[in-house]
């Protein structure tokens, strides 16, 4: 492993590729990491390479529980510069999910060592047995387990600009290629991302086509200072909040594409 054993005579650190394999991200993370800030080498040897320290395992560390909780990168390093932030909430939410979990997979064991003892008798499960069984792996290895909506436009860094200023969502990362051309960008509605797409030959952004095929509707607190938040940044409203017969009141925006944005709260 390419590391090295002490720097400065301190401590054990490694480089980028030791800590990717190490950990089992991936170097292109790691450099992301770096890029917004969120984790960055603190040591440089004599020799100019840029190493990670133990304390940086540490917090990639909790950067990765962080991430499995839920929370989104742009979030993150709020939660770690903040020694009063409180993750109870997201730990019982993690927690009760893997209870979940745990109890499926304990009903599954039961089913399985009851499968067994008939096989080892020489008899035939019967189909209760089996439809029992197979109920149980269903619930606990569905295929499906979220979704991620995708948005199409020109110009994908000043999308996630306006989108994360004028809406509020919480910025993502910003991937460019080779030629610094942006090929992927995201912003995050809670839990929930979305990602930004770069137009092609078979997708177009709605201000090329000339019309929108879809909408990106998001819950809110407050659905009228939403509302007004968002006027105050410049958006273009398409529909003022009205209350709807199913149960929500809203409002519509289009953004600097034309993509249709709806923001709406349930009603009391």
């Amino acid at each position: 492993m390419d590391t090295f054993g002490a720097v400065g005579g301190q401590e054990q650190a490694w480089k980028v590729g030791a800590l990717a394999k190490a950990t089992g991200l991936t170097v292109r993370a790691l450099h992301h990491y770096d890029r917004i800030g969120l984790l960055s080498p603190s040591v440089r040897t004599a020799a100019g390479h840029r190493m990670y320290t133990a304390d940086d395992v540490a917090r990639l560390y909790r950067i990765s529980l962080l991430r499995r909780l839920g929370f989104p990168l742009g979030q993150i390093t709020s939660v770690l510069e903040d020694p009063e932030w409180q993750l109870a909430a997201a730990v019982q939410r993690h927690l009760k999910h893997t209870q979940e979990r745990a109890a499926t997979t304990a009903r599954l064991c039961t089913r399985l060592v009851g499968l067994s003892a008939e096989l080892d008798r020489h008899d035939h499960p019967s189909s209760t047995q089996l439809f029992s069984t197979l109920e149980e792996m269903t619930m606990l290895d569905g295929t499906i387990h979220s979704t991620t909506g995708l948005l199409v436009y020109d110009d994908l860094a000043a999308a996630q600009e306006y989108i994360v200023r004028v809406y509020g969502l919480t910025s993502g990362p910003l991937e460019r290629d080779g030629d610094g051309r942006a090929i992927h960008a995201e912003v995050r509605a809670g839990d929930q991302v979305i990602w930004l797409h770069p137009a092609g030959r078979d997708y177009q952004s709605p201000r090329s086509l000339g019309a929108v095929t879809g909408m990106t509707v998001i819950a809110v607190d407050d659905v009228d200072t939403h509302h007004a938040r968002s006027v105050q940044a410049g958006a273009v409203i398409v529909e003022e909040p009205v209350e709807q017969a199913y149960g929500v009141r809203e409002y519509g925006a289009r953004d600097l594409e034309g993509q249709f944005w709806y923001f709406h709260s349930a009603l009391d």
